[in-house]
């Protein structure tokens, strides 16, 4: 919210520099993020009159002209501007002035051997305009030559751009702030208080029909006749530009100018155009009748920025004989704006639910003044005033006459606009601890209690009970206040943050990381260790996939989806790394995935990896031939970061992902739990992607992998002494079934040899001649060793005999050694 201190000043008295106020609103709550001071955009530009103006004998485009600007003798002056006349009067930047805007000095110069003695500004160059076709000139004629052009220019201001919080709608507005710092200074307040004003109604010519009553629950209608449109008066159109708001024409500007004065949203229609479009799709009718309903789906309504809006059943309407005619409390429609052929108005000023403006803006994306307003909810029990004043102004500038004004109003029956606390000094006290009295250190009394809640503009009486109040909210900030808390911290801020004493804990202790943080980092860590690249990607995607979750309102039509996986954006990367000539790219990534099932929507946190290409950096051994990266390397990659982080995975086939090649993927488990997937992406997608031979991926499950490494003999290494014995190792060998897996025989000897067996090695697999169908032939290397002797025969036979025992029983192998 743009703040113009001129403008405030008119409303509170205040005498403090902006600096100041800027400190002080700051400290209360409302972060002033910019002070722009106009008053140095044109500090040193006066005004003046341009006597002569001559062709420069030198340049075709340049004029000399001679200027009085209240000085003994007239400045010379060259002028590019093709607008430059005699008898102007014009804004003049004398010799030493600094025009900060495009960062100029004034000095005295000589252009094509002609010397000048200032410049003629254009409004670009003095900050309110971007781009100016000549200079600016004044339209009166009675202005006083050498006199500064600030005030005539408006900029004899300084604008605050503050930021309040999301309950502070009352924030919104000139009214809002200069209640705050009547509060918070004591300062005398001075809002304007438009008369009553009593139109015909009842005259049949005007009718409303409110058919959502709780998403509009009051709306009040005026018709003005015979207005003249044309532009609004200078100090209008300055005032609005130095807030931000482009000046349209004086009846627009007098709606514009209520909704920064009091934070009202108004709305002003052609009344003889509603008419006419209301007759297309109607029967003609006599009586104009104003409506509130949602859109049917697939209604249409060209709005004012000139777009024609798709309406959902979320969108609010306004309708005349139930045609569609604006957005309700975001947008007019194009069709009934009012434009310089206006003579009748229908003026609206509707107080429309919070939610319903939120979802209804967020249906279409769009957000405008109106509904940011709205969206926080504006003061329902000033919506008359702020009307009454609007008339007020529209009157003033474009004349007209009041024929008729309806009004629908559900809520004066349903809802109050103030409530009651009770509010406790205890309590206070209790929340907002000790204070600084002077030099000594005492707590908030009652006196000062009270103080600051009139200030606020609440009623304070007293209660039975001792040190007890009830406290009546005033109306424009009854749907902030609504607890006893709510006011406790309203004294805290109006008294002062900075009044209240530091109260430092007895103890400190070092911070630390979340477990769950840190364990995140080491995955990170590891992961990065084994050569992978760490890379992040968005989490919409393209739709189109399955269980996959749409946006109602995405920021791009074509990534409206959240992805389901990570494994899609690692190929993309991939892919692109090859066409941009970096080579294949391992890298992994950790982010969330989203699905929706019958039950509802899902999320988790997952970690993926890819690995492909040759792995190696030099080739001149290979005659510079790339060697694709296989198998066991990939796994082997996956294995070192499961060895760092102590887990202990199984693999398991599985042909789940249509992705992946059926015979070279595997389900990881750890202690019977799913871990993720590892696999060979499937030779049709990688000849399709143009990607190398072998390209391997894996995805993780970050809430199981984390569950599994928070152990605390993983999280703190225990030392175990190596041995100085030698090992002895011996060799097995059988067939066994196709549908047995190595993990689980591996699992088998190393349960059976028990503390003799120090490692078990597949390192031979044969199928084919003199192997039973169905089998495979598998040898093992077992390796012994004790840490306190060297193994005899006699050691190691028995528990070797076991071992063998034991995959006949369970395994039905047939040994061969």
């Amino acid at each position: 919210m743009r703040i113009s201190l001129n403008w405030l000043k008119e409303l509170v008295d205040i005498t403090m520099t902006p600096e100041e106020l800027a400190d002080l609103l700051t400290m209360a709550g409302f972060e002033v993020e910019d002070i722009e001071d106009r008053r140095t955009w044109a500090d040193g530009v006066v005004v003046g009159k341009v006597l002569e103006c001559e062709p420069h004998p030198n340049a075709d485009r340049l004029s000399v002209c001679q200027v009085d600007i209240g000085a003994k003798t007239p400045s010379n002056i060259v002028c590019g501007a093709p607008n430059v006349k005699a008898g102007l009067f014009v804004p003049v930047a004398t010799l030493g002035t600094y025009l900060p805007v495009i960062d100029l000095k004034i000095k005295p110069a000589k252009l094509r051997g002609v010397p000048s003695e200032g410049m003629i500004c254009s409004l670009a160059e003095l900050g309110l305009a971007k781009e100016s076709e000549g200079i600016h000139s004044f339209a009166r004629d009675d202005l006083q030559v050498g006199s500064d052009v600030r005030p005539l220019l408006g900029l004899d201001d300084v604008i605050l751009d503050l930021t309040s919080t999301a309950n502070r709608a009352d924030a919104l507005s000139m009214v809002g702030i200069a209640r705050e710092l009547a509060a918070l200074t004591g300062a005398a307040l001075r809002l304007p208080q438009p008369a009553p004003i009593h139109p015909p109604s009842g005259t049949g010519n005007l009718k409303l029909k409110i058919s959502e009553s709780q998403a509009c629950p009051t709306y009040i209608g005026t018709v003005v006749e015979q207005v003249k449109i044309g532009p609004s008066p200078l100090w209008l159109q300055q005032r609005l530009q130095a807030l931000g708001i482009r000046p349209i024409n004086n009846v627009v500007d007098a709606t514009n100018y209520i909704l920064l004065e009091w934070g009202q949203p108004l709305h002003a229609f052609d009344r003889d155009r509603l008419i006419a479009v209301s007759q297309k799709q109607a029967k003609k009718q006599n009586v104009l009748q104003i409506g509130v309903r949602f859109a049917e789906s697939g209604e249409t309504l060209k709005t004012l920025d000139g777009q024609e809006r798709t309406l959902s059943e979320q969108a609010l309407l306004i309708t005349a004989n139930n045609v569609p005619i604006a957005l309700a409390g975001i947008m007019g429609g194009e069709e009934t704006e009012v434009s310089d052929s206006t003579q009748n108005l229908l003026l609206e000023a509707a107080y429309f639910d919070a939610a319903t403006i939120r979802r209804s803006a967020r249906s279409q994306g769009l957000r405008t003044e109106a509904s940011a307003r709205y969206e926080r909810g504006v003061n329902q029990a000033e919506l008359e005033l702020a009307c009454r004043r609007a008339l007020e102004l529209i009157t003033q500038l474009a004349g007209g006459t009041f024929t008729a004004q309806e009004t629908a109003d559900t809520a004066a029956n349903q809802t109050s606009f103030t409530c009651s606390i009770e509010l406790r000094l205890d309590r206070v006290n209790q929340i907002l601890g000790p204070v600084m009295i002077g030099e000594e250190i005492g707590e908030l009394q009652p006196q000062e209690v009270e103080r600051i809640l009139m200030a606020l503009g609440c009623t304070v009486s007293p209660t039975t009970e001792e040190r007890v109040w009830t406290v009546t909210v005033p109306p424009y900030r009854y749907r902030d206040l609504e607890r006893e808390i709510d006011l406790i911290e309203e004294i805290a801020r109006v008294y002062g943050y900075n009044n209240f004493c530091d109260t430092l804990p007895d103890k400190t202790e070092p911070g630390y990381l979340p477990i769950e943080q840190m364990l995140t980092r080491k995955l990170r860590e590891t992961l990065r260790a084994v050569g992978l690249t760490e890379v992040m990607h968005y989490s919409l995607v393209k739709p189109g996939g399955e269980r996959q979750i749409i946006l109602t309102n995405p920021l791009f039509a074509e990534y409206s989806a959240l992805r389901t996986d990570l494994i899609s954006g690692l190929i993309d990367a991939f892919q692109y790394n090859l066409e941009q000539g970096n080579g294949p790219l391992n890298a992994f990534e950790i982010g969330h995935v989203f699905w929706s099932e019958e039950d509802g929507l899902n999320e988790a946190e997952s970690v993926a990896g890819i690995l492909g290409g040759d792995p190696t950096q030099g080739k001149w051994q290979r005659a510079g031939r790339e060697q694709p990266m296989d198998w066991y390397t990939a796994k082997g990659v996956l294995e070192s970061v499961f060895t760092r982080l102590g887990l202990v995975v199984e693999y398991q086939p599985d042909r789940r992902d249509h992705r992946l090649h059926p015979g070279r993927t595997a389900s990881l488990w750890v202690r019977g739990t799913r871990l993720g997937t590892f696999g060979q992406l499937h030779p049709q997608l990688r000849q399709e992607r143009g990607l190398p031979d072998e390209v391997y991926v894996f995805e993780l499950d970050m809430d199981v992998l984390l569950g599994e490494i928070d152990q605390e003999e993983l999280l703190v290494p225990i030392f175990k002494p190596y041995s100085t014995y030698p090992p002895s190792d011996r060799d097995i060998a059988f067939f066994v079934s196709n549908q047995v897996s190595v993990a689980e025989l591996e699992r088998l000897i190393i349960k059976t040899g028990k503390e003799l067996l120090e490692s078990v090695e597949l390192f031979d697999e044969y199928r084919g001649e003199n192997v039973p169908q169905g089998k495979r032939s598998l040898a093992f290397r077992l390796v012994y060793r004790a840490s306190d002797r060297t193994l005899t025969d006699e050691d190691i036979e028995p528990v070797h005999q076991k071992v063998r025992e034991a995959l006949v029983e369970k395994f039905r192998v047939d040994l061969r050694s």
